[in-house]
């Protein structure tokens, strides 16, 4: 029989491979969506309110990955996302700082799709006129109660929807004594994140666009190369350059 550990890692690999061939689709929709906006100038915003801000973290300036990404963060970390109103003041002090502009995307990350202040970021930035991309667990934001008083959850409110196809409780492996452990939403949302932004490079690349891809600061040039490609995006970004 194997070990709880052999069985978290045959069934989330498992779970990673199922998972990319379901939300394909989606992917090849969202990159030339995506990729066209980025190519005229736009941004790629990204928010996850509590342990989902780890996932928004994963592509916001980081090596190999696009300069023209950034956050919308929490300064709370989650404490207090289902106070309703909450959202949409983090996201209007976002817009005045960063701007929301029509046309972008925003990727808003909440694994059980009910929590307030990811459904109020998502619908401030629809308002706004941005293309919203959910990445949850449908099966829990079809199943869970919203909190907010709008009554949708995440992926009812989403033009597109990237399933992590986690199961409610987000837990595989039964530990005994009703405790269950082994969380699949981080690892299977951050293989959904960077294949979306892959499939969002190459289609920017096939169509002659310049990639603004970051380098990793701990080789030869790449500070020099990270001013560069950042001087369009500089003030639009809540991390400080190099």
């Amino acid at each position: 029989m194997p070990s709880p550990a052999d069985s978290f890692y045959q069934q989330s690999t498992a779970l990673i491979a199922a998972t990319r061939e379901k939300n394909q689709p989606v992917i090849t929709a969202l990159a030339p969506i995506i990729g066209r906006n980025l190519a005229a100038g736009g941004m790629l915003h990204v928010f996850g309110s509590g342990h989902s801000e780890v996932l928004a973290r994963e592509i916001i300036s980081r090596a190999g990955g696009l300069v023209c990404v950034n956050g919308v963060l929490d300064p709370t970390g989650g404490f207090i996302e289902n106070l309703v109103g909450y959202g949409t003041a983090l996201a209007g002090r976002y817009d005045r700082r960063y701007e929301l502009r029509p046309g972008e995307t925003i990727i808003v990350i909440s694994n059980s799709g009910k929590n307030s202040a990811p459904i109020e970021v998502a619908l401030y930035a629809k308002e706004k006129g941005l293309n919203i991309v959910g990445l949850t667990s449908v099966a829990m934001s079809s199943t869970a109660k919203t909190v907010h008083p709008g009554g949708k959850n995440l992926h009812a409110i989403a033009h597109h929807t990237l399933d992590n196809f986690g199961v409610p409780g987000d837990t595989l492996i039964d530990l005994g004594d009703g405790l269950m452990s082994g969380p699949t939403s981080t690892l299977v949302g951050g293989m959904l994140l960077n294949l979306l932004m892959l499939e969002t490079m190459t289609w920017m690349r096939a169509q002659g666009h310049p990639l603004p891809v970051l380098r990793s600061q701990n080789l030869p040039g790449a500070i020099a190369h990270t001013r560069q490609v950042g001087e369009r995006y500089k003030h639009r970004l809540s991390k400080q350059l190099a």
